[in-house]
């Protein structure tokens, strides 16, 4: 799966088939199945968990209802809890993407932010720094709503050297030990590099990939609901 991000870096089209640049705050893009739109007004009084991300969380090339957070949807019904779970996930997005639409994103009632960002900082290779002080930003806004975080990390591909994989690994780890966040390390745990569980393209998980983030999620997300009661 690196090795395929890593010949698509520099190329857009490759990087994030069939995503189109959203103008800032504008959630109209890949929102599987969670009903997310500017008009939607006013916002659901129900419970709801946030999946702020990019195509990973998105569920590009596989139906809506195969995303790990429809997913993770389907896991809190079998459990008997009423919580709504939001995809806000919209392909093509950065850390920078998501820092400007997370406002309006964690409106209404939401319990807990599953932030999964910068898989499209590393494949442009920007500057983790940067990456850091976004995702910061993001959940700066969720902790002054007193929403609870779990943060996903994101590897780097190898073709921009062991130092930025490095220090782009790093940013995950020090913000998760800054704010005392819930930490997953590796969103795609399990997934990348096992071709039964990737599309063609080697990067977007397949319905039976997702179905492993979802897994590998469950645990860290049932543990932050059963606290947040």
């Amino acid at each position: 799966m690196l090795a395929a991000i890593s010949c698509r870096g520099s190329e857009r089209s490759s990087e994030e088939p069939g995503s189109s640049r959203t103008p800032p705050d504008d959630t109209s893009g890949s929102s599987a199945g969670s009903g997310l739109s500017r008009t939607a007004t006013p916002v659901p009084a129900t419970p709801r968990i946030v999946a702020l991300g990019d195509s990973l969380t998105a569920g590009l090339g596989i139906p809506p209802e195969d995303a790990y957070p429809a997913l993770l949807q389907r896991k809190l019904k079998e459990s008997g809890r009423a919580i709504d779970v939001i995809n806000a996930g919209i392909s093509g997005d950065t850390s920078s993407d998501g820092l400007r639409r997370a406002s309006w994103a964690l409106e209404g009632d939401v319990r807990l932010l599953i932030l999964a960002l910068g898989a499209n900082d590393g494949l442009r290779g920007l500057p983790p720094r940067q990456m850091k002080d976004n995702l910061q930003g993001i959940i700066h806004r969720a902790r002054q709503r007193g929403i609870p975080v779990l943060l996903v990390g994101m590897e780097a591909p190898p073709n921009y050297g062991e130092q930025y994989v490095a220090a782009f690994r790093q940013v995950y780890q020090d913000l998760a030990h800054e704010n005392k966040l819930a930490f997953v390390p590796f969103l795609l745990q399990g997934v990348a590099g096992v071709m039964e569980l990737n599309q063609p393209d080697g990067i977007h998980p397949t319905r039976a990939g997702a179905a492993r983030i979802a897994d590998h999620l469950w645990p860290s997300v049932e543990k932050m609901i059963q606290a947040a009661k």
